[in-house]
């Protein structure tokens, strides 16, 4: 069967001042674990990860963890410019339960194709019993990741699937002709649900599902029914809150300041909405509660 899962990337709440709301987080993560979405991403490029420390990790993946590991699966983001960075965070997560995982290549300094197979290792090894994701961003990380290198890293044993952040539907299709046929990939783009199915992806892992889960339940139950009709009319309906919203995390948090979840804000440097951005993010959240 065909597969359509959203994973939503959840953001992670922090006060004005950018000390860490876990009550707030845990706030979101229960608005995302009624979302009826297949699963949560944690601690992703969404929630910020670059600006957490070891601490705050601990203590929200453990909210996650009690917060929504009985309504959906919890994967959780451990990708770091180390392999004993990333291992560490494994092994945190590992001791609250988690058994999905993802993780970034390396980022920041260029790596080469077997220093990333190193890191995969490493971090596989560690999440023995575990599912792993390998999180693929160039844009953001500076490193990518070739087929044949994904190729490879597909039959270390606990490595499950890919996470493709900015890359075409092409890239999707390649890897897709060269991997596994169980192996997942999922694309970051929000919109692309269908066509990245249609590319051979099994889902999407979206941030604005977080703030507007409805039209994207909506696509996938279209996509599942192959009504041409209906696969239209949601689509419609997601690219307008992805055009107003995007892959913005300080839109995504007024959007929880309309729907009374949360009063949250970016602790990265990303600019507030502007009033004109504001008055659009609740026209949109109205129109797709």
């Amino acid at each position: 069967m065909t597969r359509y899962d959203i994973l939503t990337a959840v953001p992670t709440a922090f006060r004005r001042d950018g000390s860490l709301d876990l009550e707030g987080s845990r706030a979101i993560f229960r608005f995302v674990g009624r979302s009826g979405n297949e699963g949560a991403f944690i601690l992703g490029t969404t929630g910020e990860f670059p600006a957490v420390d070891v601490a705050e990790f601990t203590a929200l993946v453990a909210a996650a963890v009690e917060e929504l590991q009985d309504r959906m699966r919890v994967i959780v983001h451990v990708g770091q410019p180390s392999t004993f960075e990333a291992v560490r965070l494994v092994e945190i997560a590992k001791g609250l339960d988690v058994t999905e995982f993802a993780a970034l290549t390396p980022y920041y300094l260029k790596s080469t194709e077997d220093a990333i197979f190193d890191y995969f290792q490493a971090v596989s090894d560690a999440v023995g019993d575990g599912r792993l994701y390998v999180y693929i961003y160039p844009a953001r990380s500076g490193n990518t990741v070739s087929p044949e290198l994904l190729v490879r890293l597909a039959a270390l044993p606990n490595i499950v699937g890919a996470k493709l952040s900015e890359l075409s539907l092409d890239e999707i299709a390649a890897y897709r002709a060269v991997v596994p046929a169980d192996f997942e990939l999922y694309t970051g783009a929000d919109r692309d649900l269908i066509a990245a199915v249609d590319a051979g992806a099994q889902g999407v892992v979206s941030g604005v599902s977080s703030v507007t889960p409805k039209p994207f339940r909506a696509l996938a139950d279209a996509g599942r029914s192959g009504d041409a009709e209906a696969i239209a009319a949601a689509q419609a309906a997601v690219d307008d809150v992805v055009s107003l919203i995007g892959g913005d995390m300080a839109r995504m948090k007024e959007a929880y300041r309309v729907l009374d979840v949360v009063d949250a804000y970016c602790r990265m440097a990303i600019a507030e909405p502007t009033a004109a951005e504001r008055t659009a993010v609740a026209e949109v959240v109205a129109a797709h509660r």
